[in-house]
């Protein structure tokens, strides 16, 4: 099985006169990921956001206008990060939709052992139920995660009504993310990881 690493993020390179701000650009979205994964979402101030990026918040505002847009950017820069892993996995050269699948399982499954993965996604979505932007963003990205399994499932099985492949990719796409709380970085399953890809490899592409 090929080796497939996810990236922490994926930032899209700015254009025209915001060009000029790439590299603080990037460096305030690292420190804003950093912060969260480290601190929880409690600390995703644009206050402490600006302080863990070496600036101050006036300086922090002239890259993000609301904290709400720098979110929002930090996701699509996370989300970016999968699809370019994924989009290298569904178009690898003379595999077989069903290997292909299983490199996928196999990558999400060992992404969510990762402390980033871990700590990342379960604060999003502790944010996400009490702040509706947050809860709109975070099924966008999974929505926009989910498309690649869909189109696996549809070249395995053809036949399969459009309906019933988006239940089946959500039920595999649940499954996996499920671990995260039990088998992810320092979680009290971490260590059974490789058996829980064995049977998520039965139970997804054998079965």
């Amino acid at each position: 099985m090929t080796n497939f690493i996810v990236p922490d993020l994926k930032i899209t390179p700015r254009t025209g006169g915001y060009a000029r701000g790439q590299d603080g650009f990037e460096h305030i979205l690292r420190s804003a990921l950093a912060l969260l994964v480290n601190h929880g979402s409690a600390a995703l101030t644009l206050r402490r956001i600006a302080t863990e990026s070496g600036m101050n918040v006036g300086n922090l505002n002239y890259y993000f206008r609301s904290k709400e847009e720098l979110i929002r950017e930090l996701l699509n820069a996370v989300i970016s990060s999968y699809e370019e892993s994924f989009d290298e996995i569904i178009h690898e050269p003379g595999a077989t939709a069903e290997a292909r699948l299983e490199n996928l399982v196999m990558l999400i499954l060992e992404d969510i052992t990762t402390k980033k993965t871990t700590r990342f996604f379960p604060e999003l979505w502790a944010m996400a139920n009490h702040d509706p932007f947050v809860y709109d963003r975070m099924n966008e990205l999974y929505d926009r995660a989910r498309v690649s399994l869909n189109e696996l499932i549809g070249e395995i099985n053809p036949a399969l009504p459009d309906d019933e492949r988006k239940i089946l990719a959500l039920f595999i796409s649940a499954s996996m993310e499920g671990m995260t709380m039990f088998a992810g970085y320092e979680k009290p399953w971490r260590e059974q990881m490789p058996m829980l890809e064995i049977i998520a490899r039965r139970s997804f592409i054998q079965g």
